[in-house]
């Protein structure tokens, strides 16, 4: 019942990503709409329908967790806390979902904050940068876990042995940036069980340069966003330039396949989505204006990570972190 395009979109997506990935969904929400837009696809008899009595609105935030005890969200990650399901993914309020997937599904053990990881259109292959959004303000301690939570997603989604992990701050070099940064820098550097290479920069994010980059919550949800936007303007500026001219229009129409594919590469909603690390469940939270596809891709991740077993590695991960070593 979540984001700008609910439920129609939603239950579009959740049609394609049965039909044509066989990602069994369960929908949540009130039962009449989400049943006439199933009838629309003539999917009806394909996803069963979850009752859900309220449903958390866009601008709502974290404390409508608490004065909705029954809305989707909610109702959704019961459904894996009890076993019944083993993904939650909404394109609900990000506040909401983070505050509602806290409360119902409680932090793995250890974990002191959850985090939001997205994956960057690097290449060879994506990076993943954490925390997007749900922590603004973390402690040095807390940016050594997200560097845990995030290689567990680098190996558990994209496959990656012993992910290079890079802190964002305003310099590459270890004395850069203010007290949390330096401090986290010194406590990275000795974590066991994490191939920390340094500081990243702003310039870093799309080189590829590491697999993981750690930031606060703060930092990363405006270093993302500003990112987005500028994919945005430069699309924009460069479908400005081809309409200038008919030699700019040849051009374009010649590059045209080109120009897509790198369009749908840089496309936020072909990577499904963002992922709420460190909760007893897995917690995909997709774009506010996802379409069918976006929502699709968004149930591919989810149930990529639960088949991988992320919350396992995530808490293996964390326990070896902690394990008290032996001195000889």
């Amino acid at each position: 019942m979540g984001g700008d395009h609910a439920p129609a979109e939603i239950v579009a997506g959740a049609v394609q990503a049965v039909r044509e990935h066989g990602v069994p969904v369960v929908l949540v929400g009130a039962p009449r709409p989400i049943h006439e837009a199933l009838a629309r696809h003539g999917a009806t008899a394909e996803i069963p329908i979850v009752r859900a009595e309220e449903a958390l609105a866009m601008d709502e935030g974290a404390l409508a967790s608490l004065r909705r005890p029954r809305s989707s969200i909610a109702v959704a990650c019961h459904l894996v806390r009890r076993g019944d399901a083993c993904a939650v993914v909404s394109a609900g309020s990000t506040a909401g979902v983070v505050a509602t997937g806290k409360l119902r599904l409680k932090g793995q053990p250890g974990v002191l904050r959850p985090a939001i990881a997205v994956a960057l259109p690097t290449r060879p292959r994506p990076s993943i940068l954490l925390d997007a959004g749900a922590n603004a303000e973390v402690k040095p301690e807390m940016l050594v876990q997200f560097a845990h939570l995030g290689a567990a997603y680098a190996e558990t989604a994209l496959g990656i042995t012993g992910p290079r992990i890079g802190l964002l701050t305003i310099g590459s070099e270890p004395g850069k940036g203010n007290k949390l940064v330096k401090r986290a820098h010194e406590l990275l550097s000795a974590a066991p069980g994490l191939d920390f290479t340094g500081n990243v920069e702003g310039h870093d994010l799309l080189t590829g340069a590491v697999d993981v980059i750690v930031a606060d919550g703060f930092t990363g949800n405006v270093a993302l966003k500003t990112m987005e936007g500028s994919v945005r303007y430069a699309f924009a500026e460069l479908r400005e330039t081809i309409q200038e001219s008919r030699t700019a229009r040849l051009g374009g129409l010649l590059q045209r396949r080109r120009i897509m594919e790198l369009r749908r590469r840089l496309d936020p909603e072909a990577y499904g989505g963002a992922v709420l690390l460190g909760l007893n469940g897995t917690v995909v939270i997709a774009h506010g204006a996802s379409q069918a596809a976006g929502v699709s891709a968004a149930c591919e991740l989810a149930a990529a990570l639960a088949h991988r077993g992320v919350v396992a590695r995530i808490g293996e991960r964390l326990g070896h972190a902690h394990r008290p070593h032996r001195l000889w």
